[in-house]
């Protein structure tokens, strides 16, 4: 089975739709093929009919001519109307030939093709016949065309199986279109197979349809396989094509060079891809301003480019394009959409800074700083506000005193003139300067910068002004020799009256006077020596005493300059030796270097002379020997094999000019290697000196002390814990109760406490202690110590008023004693041999 065309008879129901099958037959060799295409009856102008493929037929598309003049045909192989066309229902189908123009073999298949296109009609039912005979059930493509007018349903084409000749079959098919979204797009009739369409395709949202066709017989057999049936949507130039954006903005700089890009443009087409319908072709259709015309636009990319080199945004700083991009590659009929483009002509420094005038006069009084003395203006075409706009001033000619300065002012691009040194009316009553502008950007073209450098002139005069005394030069100076004698009278400071050039009418007073050495004549200026002056003073540098004088007229109008008296050295200093301790390591050494200095000048100080001062009794030189080094040093050898210690060695050093002073100098011999080793300590080996203990030394003898208090406080209260214990008794007297007895009447108080023997005597100065054996207690009267055996009964304390205790009942009933009475006799035969015994462990331990 098959689909196949509708046939031409009147009783058809396709005659009563109007449908006419253009058939199309390219030929260029045995592999053209035949395609059916599906028309309304009325078709405007300039409508899309379909597409063929023409590189099965032709190796050069380039001139394809129809056969029909109403119809065209594209390179990309679509069909187009030319005129309007009406068809009659006589018209069912008719025949297009088309034929390539460079070759002559087919334009002679043209004209056979003509006379077997007759022969194809009058053999038309006959071939019918044959082509029902071939139908077979094998997937044929379809197509539709997109958004169709109708009638609807619409006649697609007809389905077949060759067991219809066997069997009763019917027809039904499945999928999107049918039963799945669209839904009831399609349907098939039972019986005849024919495939209808019930209204019209998007492209856009369907490109095609893939159906599935069944054949079964009325009792559910199924005697083919289900065909794969697919209907594609063919495309409509239904779209316009749109510019990405409404409204373009593209910026180029002026005077770029031809051919330079401004910016890009881009559409897009929702029809079918690759077609005419989505081919598109942009360009300008207006540009305001109108002219010159300095723009094109690439047809196929849409690159705006330029056309000419006079962009000049001095000018024109804006120009608006109207773009328009137009489908069917450009052709009239194609759909067409505009968009705006605005270029903006973006600014460079071609045009250089000008002074609005040549020349400037201005005026400025003497002695004036920092002011304002003039403004000038200059014009710029350029862009406001920007690099090529602001300018940048500066002073050409006449201020090479640095008098003057011109900055420019950031809000109005003036350049402001300006004195940053005062001027001098008595000097230079007129100055001249020459100035130039330029811009903060490089100037575009190539030239020097001589070239492209505006300038003018500026005239400054100087007002003079009644100054007051002028301090000049600032700094002068007087030289004196140091120790002169005091009230010895020098040249001073000396200002004078700028307009008469004398110094009469000046008063002269100091400021400043480190040292308070002189006095200033208020008069006339000069100093008077009040103290002796010494060169060699802490504060004095390079020989110059600095004092500071104001000067000032009868208005009031003072000036300030420094007196530098300059100070004539005199030989009053001896030559000395600073360090007067040195330290000779025996060991390694066997001299040590003198060194001496003198505060005085040069003229009086180097060459010295050392020399070893020493009695003529005295061995000093048999021990040490003086070798002169240099203008300022000598060494010191030992020449005897000295002993260890301090020695000392009286030095005379002389200057140049015979002033010399003696140094006692303390030399050590040290057994050492450096002079530190020596330093840090001194003992036998030098014969005097001091320990030094490092703090980790004092740190370690602080615990060893700590550590020893320790071991002596355990041993005191090791000892003192065994005597408070109960076995001090002898043996034999374990079972012995210990009495204390008074031979007086008993006291009122009695106290017995279980934790010791305790006496306490209340009421008295006296206060005594019954302890552990050998303790008694002293009220005045004579003491005694019992034993008695008393069972098991000990006495653990007494305590009384006055001479008179009573024992506690603890014993059992009231005892009578005399004061702890005992005698010593027994006291000492009972202790002797326990604290005997104590002593000897207690000096054990201490051993240890």
């Amino acid at each position: 089975m098959a689909p196949t065309r509708p046939t031409c008879s009147r009783s058809g129901a396709l005659c009563g739709q109007l449908l006419l099958a253009l058939t199309i037959l390219t030929f260029t060799c045995d592999a053209c093929k035949k395609v059916v295409l599906q028309i309304p009856s009325q078709l405007d102008a300039e409508k899309f009919v379909g597409r063929v493929n023409l590189k099965e037929c032709f190796q050069s598309a380039n001139l394809i001519h129809s056969s029909d003049p109403d119809f065209q045909i594209l390179e990309d192989g679509s069909v187009y109307t030319t005129n309007a066309i009406l068809l009659s229902s006589e018209e069912r189908s008719f025949t297009i030939l088309l034929y390539n123009t460079e070759n002559q073999e087919e334009k002679k298949l043209l004209v056979l093709l003509q006379h077997q296109t007759k022969v194809l009609k009058k053999r038309h039912s006959k071939e019918k016949v044959l082509r029902r005979a071939k139908r077979r059930w094998a997937p044929i493509p379809c197509s539709m065309q997109e958004n169709s007018l109708g009638p609807f349903p619409l006649f697609l084409q007809q389905i077949q199986s060759d067991t219809a000749q066997n069997y009763t079959i019917f027809y039904s098919i499945r999928g999107p279109g049918v039963d799945r979204e669209p839904t009831n797009l399609f349907y098939v009739e039972r019986d005849t197979g024919n495939l209808y369409c019930t209204r019209p395709v998007d492209r856009e949202e369907y490109e095609s349809f893939e159906l599935i066709a069944f054949a079964t017989t009325p009792d559910g057999y199924t005697p083919e396989l289900p065909l794969p049936l697919v209907i594609r949507i063919e495309d409509e130039n239904d779209n316009y094509p749109i510019f990405t954006e409404t409204t373009y903005v593209f910026t180029v700089s002026e005077n770029c060079r031809v051919g330079s890009t401004v910016g890009q443009v881009c559409a897009t087409d929702k029809d079918e891809p690759d077609t005419m319908h989505t081919r598109l072709k942009y360009s300008i259709i207006e540009q305001l301003p109108a002219y010159p015309t300095l723009f094109s636009m690439h047809p196929a990319t849409g690159v705006i480019t330029t056309s000419s080199s006079q962009l000049d945004r001095e000018l024109v700083d804006k120009y608006q394009l109207k773009i328009k991009v137009q489908d069917m590659d450009g052709q009239y009929f194609g759909l067409q959409t505009t968009s705006t483009c605005i270029i903006n002509i973006g600014d460079v420094n071609d045009n250089l800074p000008t002074f609005t005038r040549t020349s400037y006069v201005t005026s400025v009084e003497e002695n004036t700083v920092d002011v304002e003395i003039l403004r000038v203006t200059v014009e710029d075409k350029d862009l406001m506000n920007t690099v090529n706009w602001r300018a940048n001033y500066t002073i050409l000619k006449g201020n090479e005193n640095g008098n003057f300065k011109i900055v420019t002012d950031p809000k109005t691009n003036e350049g402001v003139l300006c004195v940053v040194k005062p001027l001098n009316y008595e000097e230079r009553q007129q100055v001249n300067l020459q100035i130039g502008v330029v811009n903060e950007a490089l100037y575009f073209k190539e030239a020097s910068s001589q070239s492209v450098m505006s300038t003018a002139t500026v005239t400054v005069n100087v007002k003079n002004q009644d100054e007051g005394p002028e301090c000049s030069p600032a700094v002068q100076t007087v030289q004196i020799k140091e120790n002169v004698p005091v009230g010895t009278k020098s040249n001073g400071y000396k200002a004078y009256d700028p307009e008469t050039r004398s110094s009469s009418g000046i008063r002269y007073r100091k400021l400043t006077d480190p040292k308070g050495w002189v006095t200033i004549d208020e008069n006339e200026g000069s100093i008077t020596i009040f103290r002796n002056l010494d060169r060699e003073a802490e504060s004095i540098r390079d020989g110059i005493y600095n004092i500071t004088i104001l000067a000032s007229d009868k208005d009031g109008r003072t000036c300030t300059g420094t007196l530098g008296i300059i100070l004539e050295d005199a030989n009053d200093n001896a030559p000395v030796i600073l360090k007067q301790t040195v330290v000779i390591c025996k060991t390694v050494l066997s001299s040590a270097d003198i060194v001496a200095v003198d505060p005085d000048g040069p003229t009086n100080g180097p060459p010295f002379d050392f020399s070893l001062e020493s009695d003529p009794d005295s061995d000093l030189e048999r021990k040490w020997r003086l070798i002169k080094i240099n203008d300022t040093a000598a060494r010191l050898f030992f020449q005897e094999d000295l002993p260890f210690g301090t020695y000392r060695v009286p030095l005379r050093v002389t200057d140049r000019h015979g002033l010399s002073l003696i140094t006692p100098l303390n030399v050590i011999l040290c057994n050492c290697v450096t002079e530190n080793d020596c330093t840090l300590r001194t003992d036998a080996r030098t014969g005097h000196g001091e320990v030094r203990l490092g703090k980790w030394a004092i740190l370690a003898i602080l615990l060893g002390i700590a550590l020893l208090f320790c071991i002596l406080f355990t041993l005191v209260c090791g000892g003192t814990g065994a005597a408070k214990q109960p076995k001090v008794f002898p043996d034999d007297l374990a079972q012995q109760n210990l009495i204390v007895s008074n031979t007086e009447a008993p006291g009122d108080d009695k106290i017995c406490p279980k934790n010791g023997f305790t006496t306490h005597t209340a009421g008295s100065s006296a206060q005594g202690i019954c302890g552990t054996l050998g303790s008694g207690v002293k009220n005045g009267g004579q003491e005694t110590i019992e034993m008695v055996k008393s069972g098991q009964q000990t006495l653990e304390s007494c305590r009384g008023t006055g001479h008179h205790h009573t024992l506690d009942s603890c014993r059992g009933g009231p005892v009578e004693v005399d004061n702890c009475r005992y005698t010593y006799s027994e006291w000492h035969n009972l202790t002797q041999t326990h604290l005997g015994e104590e002593s000897i462990r207690g000096h054990t331990l201490i051993k240890n």
